[in-house]
């Protein structure tokens, strides 16, 4: 099963803690740690279910290319980091 972990900026600003859920792709993943943190989703995603542009989610260390579908694969030993993205200058 993967570990999805939210930075510490996010959770600032909710309850997220890091979980153990399971899943093949970052989509199953992330519906998997909403059915036990469900305040967490409207955080993350926005209303048609694609990522937020202020969010950023590292797969085993590599953002996600799919921000959209979240189809990427996830591996059971997968690491799942979200995290603010930063913007500006």
């Amino acid at each position: 099963m993967a570990q999805v972990t939210f930075t510490g900026n996010v959770q600032r600003h909710l309850p997220c803690p890091t979980a153990t859920v399971a899943g093949r792709t970052v989509a199953q993943v992330l519906a998997a740690y909403f059915f036990e943190y469900p305040q967490v989703r409207s955080y993350v995603l926005d209303d048609q279910g694609a990522l937020r542009k202020h969010m950023l989610i590292m797969l085993d260390g590599t953002p996600i290319r799919d921000r959209q579908r979240m189809s990427d694969p996830a591996k059971p030993q997968s690491e799942i980091y979200v995290l603010q993205a930063l913007s500006g200058g």
